[in-house]
């Protein structure tokens, strides 16, 4: 459904020192320097995929959705979608994609969503009894009931992102490229955001391009995420592959009962903390059978879970200078 070939965009971009007397010189003279957001990035993304795309800011993650969604040019390089190339915008092109950007807003902020629904309904030529089905399918699956009524400035954060969701999908694209959608949201809406990102997905076999900054939504969503860092990917595979290579220990929680002895939990492992009868230690992978063996036998242990590091801690270690080649060629 999506392929990308050695895809490089680039931006001539003008810079100035601060001050008057060179804002006065610019007006006659300007230097520029060209930009690479994008620098020779290929992979392929097959129907009914969720996929997490991750960088940090300015990696040009937003640049390669906007390129894949035809609103930018590719400077070179090869990119399709769905069969179309996405930069000469063909009806049919638009009318098998959508693109959902957290900090934009399509919907009209004087009037209710309703308003946008039917402006959509119009500019994508969608059937009137598909769109009556497809409405009310998205309400029953956002619970919209009492929202698409109200006028958009009168929507809190959450409720308003639901309704851009609904206003983006109305067409029923076969193909999503969401930028951080859950931006900005407390944690049972983006629970309920997910929620319903998995649930088009698995009804419409659509596939999903997903960037975010909260970790929770990848590792909720997608099971393989393609990792970028200054215009170059880096990693494309599976997300616990990931987890695994970079971070092989897993971390060993444990809930006292009493006192331990001086010293015992240093014999087990690394301690990540200890305070208020929790214990968070860092364990080796082929030493966790016999560490829980031994603490469930001689500690006064009430509680204990086994977790792999959080996401945060494994993108932190592959984007820490001097580190991304190590750790892309370990995970790739």
């Amino acid at each position: 459904m999506i392929r990308v070939d050695d895809l490089v965009k680039t931006f001539r971009v003008h810079r100035r020192p601060a001050g008057l007397g060179a804002a006065i010189r610019s007006i006659f003279h300007r230097k520029y320097e060209i930009v690479r957001a994008v620098a020779g990035v290929s992979f392929k993304i097959e129907r009914g995929e969720r996929v997490g795309f991750l960088g940090p800011n300015g990696a040009g993650k937003t640049t390669t959705l906007k390129v894949l969604s035809g609103l930018l040019h590719p400077t070179a390089g090869r990119v399709e979608v769905n069969g179309f190339e996405p930069r000469r915008r063909d009806p049919a092109f638009l009318k098998g994609i959508t693109l959902v950007m957290g900090q934009k807003n399509q919907l009209l902020w004087d009037l209710p969503a309703a308003e946008t629904y039917a402006l959509n309904r119009a500019l994508f030529d969608v059937p009137r009894d598909e769109y009556r089905e497809t409405l009310d399918e998205l309400s029953e699956l956002l619970d919209l009931a009492n929202l698409s009524t109200k006028p958009t400035r009168q929507l809190s954060l959450g409720e308003r992102m639901k309704c851009e969701l609904a206003a983006a999908l109305l067409h029923r694209p076969r193909t999503l490229f969401l930028d951080e959608p859950t931006i900005g949201l407390d944690v049972s809406m983006q629970v309920a955001i997910r929620e319903f990102i998995r649930s088009y997905n698995q009804r419409y076999e659509a596939t999903v391009l997903l960037t975010s900054h909260y970790m929770q939504d990848v590792t909720a969503l997608c099971p393989r995420v393609i990792v970028i860092d200054k215009g170059s990917l880096i990693y494309d595979g599976d997300l616990r592959a990931l987890v695994r290579k970079v971070h092989p220990n897993k971390l060993v929680s444990f809930t006292m009962a009493g006192p331990i002895g001086p010293g015992e939990l240093e014999r087990l492992g690394e301690v990540v903390s200890s305070e208020a009868g929790r214990v968070v230690l860092r364990v080796p992978q082929d030493r966790l059978r016999d560490l829980v063996s031994h603490a469930l036998a001689n500690l006064p242990v009430v509680d204990l879970s086994v977790e792999d590091p959080p996401v945060e801690d494994i993108m932190r270690e592959l984007f820490r200078p001097g580190s991304v080649p190590d750790a892309a060629a370990e995970a790739g």
